[in-house]
């Protein structure tokens, strides 16, 4: 049965990091391979190409003008490539904010996922501190960031965190200084052993 993982969280949590830590024990522990599709590598320069034609910034991420005509294509095309690979028997970890979707709990709905039920899915939040995920963008200094960091009390509008109680398909992972333990307990979660 193939496996569809979510690394979900706000900019600058570490969620493709994280990600990217687990592959290779995973495929140790299950014998099978993953797929990696992050949102930002297979549409980074198709959105800076369009944003650039649109607005003339091709780093903007953040504007409306990005979230209300390419957000959700985006998002719409990174699940039917995640569709596609787990109809093959391929299991996926998608990486994106997918803030929506989360907020209406739908990466656990199978119909708007479309995935059948032999699929296993597991969504993980992975969070930090506003502080904190606010130094980290400014530390990486990744172009994309500018709009975020020039108009920060209005992307911060768009932040959240989901309750516990709230959000019992989710598994909350603080990123802030995670241990190799920690590490090894969100593995075994996602892997349906603990």
């Amino acid at each position: 049965m193939p496996r569809l993982l979510f690394f979900c969280g706000h900019a600058g949590t570490g969620k493709t990091t994280l990600a990217k830590q687990l592959i290779a024990p995973l495929m140790a522990r299950t014998g099978e391979s993953f797929c990696l599709l992050d949102k930002d590598t297979l549409y980074g320069g198709y959105s800076a190409a369009v944003m650039r034609a649109l607005t003339g910034d091709p780093n903007d991420r953040d504007s409306p003008t990005y979230l209300q005509n390419l957000r959700d294509p985006e998002y719409a095309g990174l699940m039917a490539t995640a569709r596609e690979n787990l109809a093959l028997g391929v299991n996926v970890i998608v990486v994106g904010p997918l803030s929506r979707e989360i907020r209406a709990h739908l990466l656990t709905d199978r119909a708007w996922l479309g995935v059948e039920g032999d699929v296993t899915v597991r969504v993980v939040w992975v969070h930090l501190d506003e502080g904190e995920a606010r130094r980290r963008i400014t530390a990486r200094a990744n172009p994309n960031d500018a709009w975020k960091l020039a108009h920060w009390d209005d992307y911060r509008t768009r932040l959240f965190m989901p309750a516990p109680a709230d959000y019992p398909e989710l598994t909350l992972f603080d990123n802030t200084g995670a241990t190799p333990a920690q590490v090894d307990a969100l593995l075994a979660d996602l892997l349906g052993s603990n």
